[in-house]
Formats: structure tokens, C-alpha cells, sequence
């Protein structure tokens, strides 16, 4: 009998796997996932910060959500956030040097993640690989 072929369920098993991962290696820094989604984009962002709404629209969740995340890192001092000087509607989200320290400190976990994950392949395949998912996420944009 031929083997179900479903792409789906495989990234689906693939993803529930890295997201234990991460999970278990975030609970020792005191992060969530959903906060360090948050690190990751305010530290890739120019000067460090975002509108509330950008760093909503770039985690994909609701304002109460992203304010929700913004406020937890916010006691944590891993970011801060304000009034945007000339519109005072909108609040500017910024990472604090702490907050660059923590997406510093879990980027090696990453890496070594991402290591195991493609063990089983070759650099070609490596390389392949990453190709195909790009070109499959970027279809489904």
C-alpha cells in the first residue's frame, strides 16, 4: 500500500515539536513565545521600535493581544513604551538593552535547534530545502 502523502499533518507534527522545544527552553527566561515573537520583531526593526499597531500587524493578533504582550515585557523591562511625540494616539513600542541581551540569549537556542531539526540532511538538501518552504510561504502570502 502507498504512503498517504500529507504535507499538512508532517509540518503540522513538525511545528508542535518546535514549538514544545522552544516553549520548555523560553519557561528558564522567563518568556513566552508570543513575547519573544514580539523581541524578535522590535529588534529587527529600525531604532528598535514599532507603532503598537505594526507590532500587531506583524504578530498577527488582536490590539488587546499585542498591548497584553507589550505590558508583560514592559514588566520585565525587556521593553517600553510611549506616546508618539507628534500624535499621542498612537503608542510607540520600543526593545529595551535587556530585550536585545534576551533575543541575543535565545538566538543560540535557535541555532541549535534549527541544527538538530536538519541533522538528516545534507547542505544540498539543506539548501533545498529552505528553498521550498520560502517558495510555499510565499505562495500562501
Amino acid at each position: 500500500m502507498e504512503e498517504r502523502k500529507d504535507c499538512g499533518a508532517l509540518l503540522k507534527k513538525i511545528n508542535d515539536e518546535l514549538e514544545k522545544n522552544a516553549n520548555n527552553a523560553l519557561r528558564g527566561q522567563d518568556l513566552t513565545i508570543a513575547q519573544l515573537g514580539a523581541l524578535l520583531e522590535l529588534n529587527d526593526a529600525e531604532d528598535g521600535q514599532l507603532t503598537l499597531k505594526e507590532l500587531e500587524r506583524r504578530l498577527h493578533v488582536a490590539q488587546s493581544t499585542a498591548a497584553g504582550i507589550v505590558s508583560r515585557l514592559e514588566r520585565k523591562a525587556l521593553a517600553e513604551s510611549f506616546g508618539d511625540p507628534s500624535d499621542r494616539r498612537i503608542k510607540i513600542v520600543k526593545i529595551t538593552s535587556a530585550g536585545a541581551e534576551r533575543v541575543k540569549k535565545t538566538d543560540l537556542h535557535r541555532i541549535q535547534t534549527e541544527e538538530r531539526l536538519l541533522s538528516g540532511l545534507t547542505e544540498t538538501e539543506r539548501s533545498i530545502f529552505y528553498s521550498l518552504l520560502k517558495k510555499v510561504c510565499d505562495t500562501l502570502r
